[in-house]
Order: C-alpha cells, then sequence, then structure tokens
C-alpha cells in the first residue's frame, strides 16, 4: 500500500485547517502558500473533502474553508479513504471483496490480514486532535505539515 500525494496532501490540508483555526474560513490561496503546494491541486482535494462533508465553505471576499466538526472527530483513516479508498494491502481482503481465488488454502491470506489490521490500527486511532497537539508541542521547531 502507498499513499499517493492526494491522499498526503489532503492529510496536510486538513492538518492545516485544524491548526489554523480560528473561528474565520482559511483560503486555499493561504493553505498553498503555508504548504508549498499547488493550489490547483489542493482546490481538486477540497472539492472531494467538501462532497464528504470533511469542510464547509463559504464564497466572497470573508471566504475560504474551515473543518465541519471538531478536530478529534476526525482519523487519519477517515481522511485517506475518502481520497485514497480502501487501503488494503490486496484487492481480496477488501470488504465484500469477491477478487480472492483461494480465500480456503490461501497461505498469505493471514499475513495480508495482518497487514491491514495493523495499518488500520494506526491510521483509525489517530485523530486530527493528536496532530495538532504534536504540532503545538514542537512550537519553536521549524515545523512542516
Amino acid at each position: 500500500m502507498k499513499i499517493s500525494t492526494k491522499g498526503q496532501y489532503a492529510l496536510q490540508m486538513m492538518l492545516d485547517l485544524a491548526i489554523n483555526d480560528t473561528g474565520e474560513y482559511i483560503t486555499i490561496k493561504s493553505i498553498a502558500k503555508r504548504q508549498n503546494l499547488s493550489e490547483k491541486y489542493l482546490e481538486q482535494i477540497i472539492n472531494i473533502l467538501s462532497k464528504a462533508q470533511y469542510v464547509s465553505s463559504v464564497r466572497g471576499a470573508k471566504g475560504g474553508y474551515r473543518l465541519t466538526k471538531r478536530p478529534e472527530e476526525y482519523t487519519v483513516g477517515m481522511i485517506l479513504r475518502t481520497i485514497e479508498g480502501s487501503l488494503a494491502p490486496i484487492a481480496c481482503i477488501e470488504e465484500n471483496s469477491a477478487d480472492c481465488r483461494q480465500v480456503e488454502g490461501c497461505l498469505l491470506c493471514d499475513l495480508w490480514k495482518q497487514i491491514n489490521d495493523a495499518v488500520n490500527s494506526v491510521v483509525d486511532n489517530i485523530t486530527l486532535d493528536d496532530l495538532v497537539k504534536k504540532y503545538q508541542s514542537n512550537v519553536g521547531y521549524e515545523y512542516i505539515i
């Protein structure tokens, strides 16, 4: 399993929105500048996050984006799955998968399930709030998210 740049940038953008939340809406331009990312690419990603109702938006001079929920309500897994789809290392262990040719007697099935469980255990137990707190504890450092 490899997380695409789209998945990485979605997580960076959500974290940026959480860290910089003042109650005001935050522009894509300001996120792109802070994160040194392409505005156009972030616009594509924010549309996906908006459709998932992870962010709300307002148009106009005071417009921009902000989180719809508190940072502790978003897990890394939620965000990555919204962008990436399944995080399973192979298709046959995805939920409701009929792709496996040899479910019975597959010597590697348990290995793939253990890898999948380990990844899910990590991404589903780290919230945006956890990452915000980590960022805040390292404020004196030049910290890139």
